[in-house]
């Protein structure tokens, strides 16, 4: 029988998942549970390299997180989902790649630029600056070949190519090299139509907002600026309503005949925008009902987290160890026979019956 691939993919826990989300990865991942081995990873270490000065929120959001996962349809039965930190080996595993990647690589990472201009940073932190390093050993500590991410994230998942066979070549073949998934709509516009949906940047509709939250989004965001009537011909490139459109409204029939009447100057931007709050509504409302079944059940975050990081950590401890076997670094471990000769090594008396002394044996 065929082995199913490894796939690796996840987000921080730094809010609510939202549309941008849905069509760069998560529909991805539901699509794929069947098709390859599944871990999806609650990155609450990542978060902490801009929110380190208060990170009282993360507990709670990761409990949203997962209910968001939920929600979509990602089935803890046939994935595995784990909160980061519950995986110390993966901090380990980053350490010594770490020494595989020169600071002048991690500086030409583009999102490191983004996240500085984004938050106004005058330099990053170290945490910042070594985060894709990080991010390749949650891929890798799986031994991930498929990683489903937004355009954003294709160069980090370079890097983590690069990682692998810099370690490879040195050290001998352990990891595969991943290939990026991106998704459908590789960048979702923001409501603001200047830059792309972000938590962060306030421009997102979320999957778990309601019907009247939505319509008041969508009525609130930017279209054509150069028209001013609705009898003036408008542009359907670039505009942020019809991109939503052609991601979420199934009826593509009505969404050609809206783009036709737009560019000839015979719809007007209220009616463009009501049918898309229309549609997104249709695609929210069973995610909605999805997420109030499981929010309903106060202990199953709790037991998929559990689960779920305990078999994480499980291979992050098999791939550490042929990481380590493979560097010479399995030294001194349990049930790893030593090649040195038995008097160059310490010998150990018990004194009293239960305190040990080391007396070393001097060569003559």
């Amino acid at each position: 029988m065929a082995t199913k691939g490894r796939l690796l993919t996840g987000d921080r826990p730094t809010g609510p998942l939202h549309l941008g989300h849905f069509v760069g990865t998560l529909e991805n991942r539901v699509r794929l549970q069947d098709e390859y081995e599944c871990y999806f990873i609650i990155a609450d270490l990542h978060v902490l390299t801009t929110a380190y000065e208060d990170p009282a929120a993360v507990e709670g959001n990761i409990r949203e997180l997962v209910l968001d996962y939920l929600s979509v349809g990602i089935d803890p039965d046939k994935s595995t989902v784990y909160v980061q930190s519950l995986v110390p080996q993966v901090a380990e595993i980053a350490l010594l790649f770490g020494m595989l990647v020169s600071v002048p690589r991690l500086q030409r990472i583009p999102t490191l630029k983004d996240v500085m201009r984004d938050l106004k940073l005058e330099t990053a932190s170290l945490g910042l600056l070594s985060y894709p390093v990080l991010q390749s050993a949650d891929i890798l500590m799986v031994r991930g070949e498929v990683v489903p991410v937004g355009k954003d994230q294709v160069s980090h998942v370079e890097l983590t190519r690069e990682i692998a066979r810099r370690f490879n070549g040195l050290y001998g073949e352990v990891f595969p090299e991943a290939q990026a998934l991106v998704g459908r709509v590789p960048t979702l516009p923001g409501t603001d139509g200047k830059r792309k949906m972000s938590k962060s940047l306030g421009n997102a509709i979320f999957l778990s907002d309601d019907e009247k939250t939505v319509e008041r989004r969508v009525m609130s965001m930017f279209t054509d600026p150069t028209r001013l009537r609705a009898t003036d011909p408008g542009h359907v490139r670039g505009n942020p309503v019809f991109a939503y459109h052609d991601a979420f409204n199934p009826d593509q029939t009505e969404v050609t005949s809206l783009k036709r009447r737009y560019r000839a100057g015979k719809v007007g931007d209220v009616e463009v925008k009501r049918k898309l709050a229309q549609a997104l509504n249709t695609f929210l409302t069973p995610i909605r009902e999805h997420r109030a079944e499981f929010a309903a059940q106060p202990d199953l975050v709790e037991s998929i987290i559990r689960d779920g990081s305990s078999r994480a950590r499980a291979e992050a401890e098999e791939t550490l160890r042929s990481m380590k076997h493979a560097m010479k670094l399995d030294y001194f471990r349990e049930g790893t026979a030593s090649k040195a000769k038995p008097d160059s090594l310490p010998t150990f008396e018990e004194l009293d019956g239960n305190r040990p002394t080391r007396k070393f044996r001097i060569r003559e």
